[in-house]
């Protein structure tokens, strides 16, 4: 296989893996909270190849002598966009929408018995049943939403419950408002860092491999939300088109280039 061949295969490769980051874009265009993802591609290594004795224009030159032959471009790092979405209302009590970008919620998740801290802009809350006729407040698949003080528990039994625009968790029983709990948000300073976990939810890499400290990704806040209501995706379904059709282009011409090189050898292999 020819090396014009090769960069055609490694990059259509690389361009069907933009195409499904962009149907997931896409099938999630309605969901709660999600947020875009963006592709940035980046060329791979290139051979220099030094064939001019007497390069023109030596004098001066900026760009090297001889020919670069490039390797074809690979899908170098999928982006997080954190921007704001469309606030809708919704009337429900234990609905809530961050109002700044950047913001998160925590959530706990336990996996295979191990524990993390995730983060989430979905705040569509709901109270899972406990003991002792308490009640947990969590997400739609069951974990436990992080307060100030981790987990908000409280006594069940309640008339009516209310979330704050500062976070806070009232409830009324018999005439009278109690605090329960307290949503803790924090801001993802380096949101580039963070990675999908899945369940429209984000997690923190190991930090040691990138050498940062946590307060340096992820940094409490005062709460910015919106009760009552909930965040649209932030999928742009115009912009998603037009990136779908110039990378179906981009993988023809591809095909193309491997086509067109296929007849260039049989031609040669005709030749007597």
């Amino acid at each position: 296989m020819s090396r014009m061949m090769i960069q055609a295969a490694v990059t259509m490769n690389q361009l069907q893996n933009k195409l499904d980051l962009i149907g997931h874009n896409l099938a999630n265009s309605e969901t709660t909270g999600y947020k875009n993802r963006n592709a940035d591609f980046s060329s791979l290594l290139f051979q220099q190849i030094n064939n001019m004795n007497n390069p023109a224009n030596a004098e001066g030159r900026l760009t090297p002598d001889g020919v670069r032959v490039g390797s074809g471009a690979k899908l170098g790092s999928v982006n997080i966009d954190l921007s704001l979405g469309a606030i809708k209302e919704t009337g429900r009590a234990l609905d809530v929408a961050l109002q700044e970008s950047n913001h998160l919620f925590q959530i706990q998740v336990t996996e295979n018995g191990v524990t993390e801290t995730q983060y989430s802009r979905d705040g569509s809350f709901y109270l899972s049943p406990m003991e002792n006729n308490q009640v947990m407040l969590t997400t739609k698949d069951g974990h436990p939403v992080l307060g100030a003080n981790g987990p908000i528990v409280f006594a069940d039994g309640f008339d009516d419950i209310t979330i704050g625009d500062n976070g806070l968790i009232n409830v009324s029983r018999g005439g009278q408002s109690e605090l329960v709990g307290e949503l803790s948000t924090v801001e993802a300073v380096r949101p580039r860092l963070l990675e999908a976990a899945g369940d429209n939810n984000f997690r923190l890499p190991n930090l040691d491999e990138l050498g940062y400290a946590f307060d340096e990704i992820i940094q409490n806040v005062n709460p910015s939300m919106k009760s009552g209501a909930l965040e649209n995706s932030n999928v742009d379904i115009s912009k998603q088109m037009t990136d779908m059709i110039l990378t179906q282009r981009s993988y023809q011409f591809n095909a193309r280039t491997i086509s067109t090189s296929d007849q260039m050898m049989g031609l040669i292999n005709q030749l007597r």
